[in-house]
């Protein structure tokens, strides 16, 4: 009898294989997806404004912060699933209008008031269009070049987009996009600063790194590149090297800092669509009711989702009492935990809503 040699079967190759890490994986495709639209945009590197490297620098750290800390947060159980069924519900009917209202519009700040709605819209636009204006730019994918005609060709990935006058409208708002998108950032981060300063409630809570200091960056930078306008346009120059190496310094440690503060809500801020969807989805399909009161406050999958991801890591919330402390709303939660603590009657148990100074 011959001797028996097993076949082995041919592992699967994946792209995965030849990274460390999924972070890995995604910051190098990112940077050579990077690269190459800078190739082709700058026309083989042909047109590089080397003043703009420390920001092109800067930029590929913050994505790689981004990627980390965006990895990290998915890589949990809850995370996964939020973002696995948001996917799915992506293509709903009513994404278009969600998406408005949660990254145009801030309606969901609006039911928190006109003050703090106008200060988010100031600050986050501000912020968002100076990114628009600024990437592009950094990256080559877009660069102005003059005729000798007096005006400015518009470059854009490459083409030639269009020609602009060089003293017209057009040339005026392209020249100072960033003065306004600063000026826009000036007055929210006041008027942030003034509500955090007056506002009780948001004294007691706020620290000065986390809350203070990334407004204090956001004015830095504004006020910096505003300053580049005025020595150049009123001092004709002078001081202008200096103060622009400072504003370029401020922008890098603000995009370095920026995927581990409080402003890495920005770039997570479209997720919020999905946990809309998610909500909305769910609910029309069956609500949960409470096992106390019988009020329904969430819907059923998210419920189970909720014990499921408990019991991956080994949570248990099931009660005496024979159900589960998920199966109850958060007021009859509350007294439900109060009564087991102080030996109080549930019904006898007087507990308002949290956060019972907000208005929506």
């Amino acid at each position: 009898m011959e001797d028996f040699v097993p076949i082995q079967k041919k592992q699967k190759q994946s792209i995965n294989d030849a990274f460390a890490s999924h972070f890995a994986k995604s910051m190098f495709l990112t940077v050579t997806a990077l690269i190459f639209l800078s190739f082709i945009s700058t026309r083989m590197f042909t047109h590089v404004d080397l003043n703009l490297y420390g920001y092109m620098v800067g930029t590929i750290v913050f994505i790689g912060g981004f990627f980390y800390r965006f990895i990290a947060w998915g890589e949990r159980p809850p995370t996964k699933i939020f973002i696995k069924k948001g996917l799915k519900l992506l293509f709903r009917k009513s994404t278009p209008k969600t998406t408005t209202e949660q990254l145009v519009t801030y309606n969901f700040i609006w039911n928190r008031g006109i003050y703090r709605w106008t200060q988010h819209i100031l600050m986050g636009w501000g912020c968002i269009l100076s990114c628009f204006v600024t990437f592009p730019l950094v990256f080559g994918w877009m660069y102005f070049t003059m005729e000798e005609n007096g005006y400015y060709t518009v470059v854009a990935l490459g083409i030639n987009l269009m020609n602009v006058k060089a003293d017209g409208i057009i040339a005026f708002f392209f020249y100072n996009a960033l003065n306004f998108t600063a000026i826009m950032v000036i007055i929210g981060v006041c008027m942030a600063l003034y509500r955090r300063l007056k506002n009780m409630q948001a004294r007691a809570e706020q620290t000065f790194m986390y809350d203070f200091l990334p407004l204090y960056l956001l004015l830095f930078i504004s006020i910096t590149g505003l300053a580049l306008t005025f020595m150049n346009v009123f001092l004709h120059g002078w001081g202008q090297p200096i103060m622009s190496l400072i504003h370029q310094f401020s922008v890098i440690i603000t995009l370095i800092y920026l995927p581990f503060g409080k402003l890495a809500h920005i770039p997570f801020r479209p997720l919020s669509v999905f946990a809309r969807n998610y909500r909305e989805h769910y609910a029309e399909q069956a609500m949960k009711k409470c096992m106390v009161c019988g009020d329904t406050f969430v819907s059923v999958e998210q419920s189970t989702d909720v014990r499921d991801v408990l019991n991956i890591n080994s949570i248990d919330f099931k009660m005496e009492d024979g159900f589960h402390l998920t199966e109850l709303c958060l007021p009859c939660r509350r007294k439900y935990r109060i009564s087991r603590f102080s030996g109080i009657p549930t019904h006898e148990i007087k507990v308002k809503e949290a956060n019972q100074h907000a208005k929506g």
